[in-house]
């Protein structure tokens, strides 16, 4: 049962992680824009990321079930994917880059899991063929829910972005600019919240997932047979693809640490976003938070675990694009997506050595 509480807090830690290094991001841009103060805008945050979390099960199905074969999981597999993933947002963030905490849980996974099966790669779920008359895109596995939207995200953060940010531009034109800044400062409070929501309801889920992969791992293996009474509901006997219980004690828990992660200290991360790669005013944080929200909302609709960083970093560089080309600092550009690359194979490599050190 200790092992398993363990499992449950270092996943907390990674969740309160995430919060200073995630959930700064979808704040970024209102406070940059000076619309809400940091203080007001991670109560935002706070309230909107945990309505996120409590809508859809998702993005954490993908993760507790979708990704890799839950026979070859234990609880050591999960403290060594979640502390690989803990060491690499930790040094993301010390340098303020924006780098995925979602990539970085996955890779993590994907790592210690297939440390703990011997090098058997059959332990990880590649792909899963759609059921029949269903999409392409519902398949399952780490190509579908992973390294196709790995891609496509930021494209389509980059796309929408230039778009929404040019059709603004148009309508705006003949608009005096102290009416621009006014009606978009109200209106971005609107898209802030948006992008809190979303991002609860994708990333939220992510530890969600984990949390309830360890759990239920921890039932199968009995170590939770003599847990007293009151703590039963610790139990979980199956989390299959078309379960839809996660129960709402992990989503509120998760939720509200992520919350307070982000009032701790995602101030390094906001100040790479909202400062130094592109100047941003009301209208554009609106253009660019509306964007990724809806990057992330449909996302999370799927059951994929997309990047809340890749969604809203894309998409101020498309807004910034459309203002002109040389609105971008590229060269701080170049910095993130270096650090985008690195991320799931830096933390396959950190989680299989930690449970070869640890596990083995």
């Amino acid at each position: 049962m200790t092992l398993v509480l363990t499992v449950v807090l270092v996943a907390l830690i990674f969740e309160y992680i995430n919060g200073f290094h995630d959930t700064a991001n979808s704040i970024a841009t209102v406070v940059s824009t000076k619309v809400l103060t940091p203080r007001q805008a991670i109560v935002l945050a706070a309230v909107t990321n945990l309505v996120g979390a409590l809508f859809g099960t998702a993005v954490a199905k993908t993760i507790s079930s979708g990704l890799v074969d839950s026979q070859f999981v234990n609880t050591t597999t999960i403290i060594c994917a979640l502390s690989g993933g803990i060491v690499w947002n930790l040094i993301t963030w010390w340098f303020g880059m924006p780098s995925s905490s979602s990539h970085a849980l996955v890779g993590g996974l994907v790592g210690s899991t297939l440390a703990t099966a011997g090098g058997n790669w059959d332990a990880l779920i590649w792909s899963k063929a759609p059921e029949a008359g269903k999409h392409w895109y519902e398949g399952g596995g780490i190509l579908y829910k992973v390294v196709l939207p790995m891609f496509s995200s930021p494209v389509a953060g980059f796309v929408i972005g230039l778009l929404v940010m040019g059709l603004l531009q148009t309508l705006c034109y003949s608009m005096r600019p102290l009416i621009v800044s006014r009606t978009f400062g109200k209106l971005q409070i609107f898209s802030a919240g948006f992008m809190g929501f979303s991002h609860g309801q994708n990333d939220a889920q992510k530890t969600m997932g984990i949390i309830a992969l360890a759990l239920l791992a921890g039932t199968k293996a009995g170590d939770l047979n003599d847990i007293p009474g009151w703590l039963g509901f610790l139990r979980i006997e199956s989390l299959g693809e078309k379960s839809d219980h996660i129960p709402v004690w992990i989503k509120v828990v998760c939720a509200l640490t992520m919350a307070a992660g982000t009032a701790a200290g995602g101030w390094r991360i906001i100040k790479t976003l909202g400062h130094k790669m592109v100047k941003l005013q009301p209208v554009h944080g609106f253009a660019a938070e509306t964007t990724a929200a809806t990057v992330l909302f449909v996302a999370a609709k799927l059951g994929m675990p997309v990047s809340t960083t890749h969604a809203i970093t894309t998409s101020i560089m498309g807004v910034g694009a459309a203002k002109r080309w040389n609105a971008i600092q590229w060269s701080v550009v170049e910095r993130i997506i270096w650090a985008w690359v690195l991320t799931i194979p830096a933390t396959a490599l950190l989680g299989f050595l930690f449970y070869k050190v640890f596990g083995a």
